[in-house]
């Protein structure tokens, strides 16, 4: 019980402090805009472009993670919550986390943690915005606003930097500039932000129980479902190398906080616990990144050890001499 009462009081002393940095640092621009747009514009950079080619062709990949995401991943939910639904955890929680399960991937945080372990960089950002794409065009959400966004953050900022990329790639590739650090800052922005407005709401009405559980229950699904990713595309006959299992984990299992909110705002205008609704969504945005960011040396060096594993296989074999 101490523990949790210091873990509120931290939250709540950090709350002035969000609403004092907020303001200034406008995440609504900053972050929505400028901070994706700079995420893609680096790996426009960063990426050749017959790896983006040859990402868009790798379909098996593109369905594997939309399936997963779209379809196994909120119907496995439902699920869960049928049995959750006869524990005394607060019921708006259970429709919010239920509402997490259908959101599509982000299109920052799965393709920078995709990024710093040396992943499918390029399949994660198709699947990224493909998934945001796909979801907004079908939802309550504007499609135009949708579209308009997506295209401005992702793929005008992508095309800016493989032109860029064109006139400067002899000196790119002799001085070969820090893409995952300046990737890394962009994300530690948005983790900040982020964070902010978790405790910057100050008519969340929630108990210290089901807050807890839902913490828990966050960070199981996410463990549990990033195992499962993996399991499926580690078999022997699954066609997938390391480096798409990596792009495969993450956008599987990460959901999109910039397209959530406003679906939440507008499927549930008008209900008074909005707010409480919101609340599985702003805690579930954090914690992928933070686990994310935790796993990436552990997945880094599993992806770098399978890929000298399969040199050494490729290797002739000298003859024997009799």
């Amino acid at each position: 019980a101490s523990l949790l009462e210091c873990l509120v009081k931290a939250g709540l002393s950090l709350y002035s402090l969000c609403l004092y940095f907020l303001g200034p640092l406008k995440p609504e621009i900053t972050i929505t805009y400028i901070a994706v747009s700079a995420i893609f514009f680096n790996s426009g950079l960063s990426l050749k472009t017959e790896e983006l080619t040859s990402a868009l062709m790798h379909v098996k990949l593109h369905l594997f993670v939309q399936i997963f995401t779209l379809v196994f991943f909120p119907t496995a939910i439902w699920l869960f919550l049928q049995l959750l639904s006869i524990t005394p955890i607060n019921e708006w929680l259970l429709k919010g986390l239920q509402t997490v399960g259908c959101m599509p991937p982000p299109v920052s945080s799965a393709v920078i943690l995709t990024k710093a372990v040396g992943g499918n960089e390029a399949a994660a950002i198709f699947n990224s915005a493909f998934g945001s794409f796909l979801l907004g065009s079908s939802s309550s959400v504007p499609f135009t606003s949708i579209f308009s966004q997506l295209f401005m953050t992702v793929v005008v900022p992508l095309i800016i930097g493989q032109i860029v990329r064109r006139y400067i790639k002899d000196w790119l590739e002799r001085k070969k500039p820090p893409f995952g650090a300046i990737s890394s800052c962009v994300l530690l922005m948005i983790i900040y932000t982020t964070f902010c407005d978790t405790f910057a709401n100050p008519n969340i009405d929630l108990d210290k129980f089901s807050l807890i559980i839902i913490v828990f229950i966050i960070f199981s699904i996410q463990l549990s479902f990033m195992f499962l990713t993996f399991l499926f595309s580690t078999r022997n006959n699954s066609g997938f190398t390391a480096a798409d299992t990596v792009a495969i984990i993450f956008c599987s299992t990460h959901k999109s906080l910039t397209l959530g909110i406003p679906m939440l705002k507008i499927v549930f205008a008008g209900y008074e616990h909005l707010s409480l609704i919101s609340v599985p969504l702003l805690i579930y945005h954090p914690a992928q990144i933070l686990l994310g960011s935790l796993l990436v040396p552990t997945i880094k060096s599993w992806m770098v050890s399978r890929q000298k594993a399969l040199k050494l296989t490729r290797q002739p074999k000298a003859p024997v001499k009799v």
